[in-house]
């Protein structure tokens, strides 16, 4: 699914150069659950923009599925990310004015689906993550478990073939973070290659494979 080669990350500020990630060389399988763990500053925010295509490599190689993203153009990186990615938050990053619903909905009209087939698949994820009953709500008058849950719904609305996760459970408590994790754990089971980025030990001792980066580097 992934493999990226010799990679490299370098921001130019224009006073000074700062390189993010170092010589990357790395690959994940289809359906494989990975988390990635190391200390702020250690560059794993840079690889998981880079893997969902919110950032391009300063050099080396990145095939997703096959083909190099590296050099698309900034229109055809959104197509990328809008068909085969979805994204899960620390933040959740809800429209704090639409429902659920609407929040759900949202990346299949971007991608143009038709309103039947909207209505219909929006109301499947939301009984799949447990919210049939709050579909109609806003954010406002969700708990933070129950907006996390819509975010996950939202991720997987154009079905993606990878879902990556910031920090998911970091502004849950530890109920509501069981649960979330829970529901990654069905939904790796089903097939989705899942990535969660994480600090929480917890989490990165449930995930078969870890992988750790230090100093912009895999250390381990």
């Amino acid at each position: 699914m992934i493999i990226m080669k010799q990679l490299n990350k370098v921001y130019d500020t224009g006073k000074i150069k700062v390189q993010a990630l170092k010589d990357i060389d790395l690959s994940i399988a289809q359906g494989e659950m990975t988390a990635i763990v190391g200390p702020s500053g250690s560059g794993k925010s840079t690889l998981m923009n880079i893997i969902g295509c919110l950032d391009i490599p300063s050099a080396g190689e990145y095939l997703l599925e096959g083909k190099s993203v590296q050099n698309l153009k900034p229109i055809a990186l959104a197509e990328v990310r809008n068909k085969k990615i979805g994204f899960v938050f620390q933040n959740f990053n809800l429209l704090p004015h639409s429902t659920a619903f609407e929040n759900v909905e949202l990346p299949m009209i971007y991608k143009g689906t038709n309103k039947k087939e909207r209505i219909k698949r929006v109301e499947w994820l939301l009984e799949k993550v447990g919210l049939t009953d709050r579909m109609h709500h806003k954010p406002t008058e969700l708990s933070g478990g129950q907006m996390q849950r819509v975010a996950i719904a939202r991720s997987l609305a154009n079905e993606p073939k990878i879902l990556l996760a910031d920090e998911p459970t970091g502004n849950l408590d530890s109920q509501s973070g069981i649960e979330i994790m829970d529901l990654f754990f069905q939904l790796h089971k089903a097939g989705t290659t899942i990535i969660i980025i994480t600090h929480d030990k917890r989490i990165s001792e449930s995930i078969s494979r870890v992988i750790t980066i230090k100093d912009g580097k895999v250390f381990e």
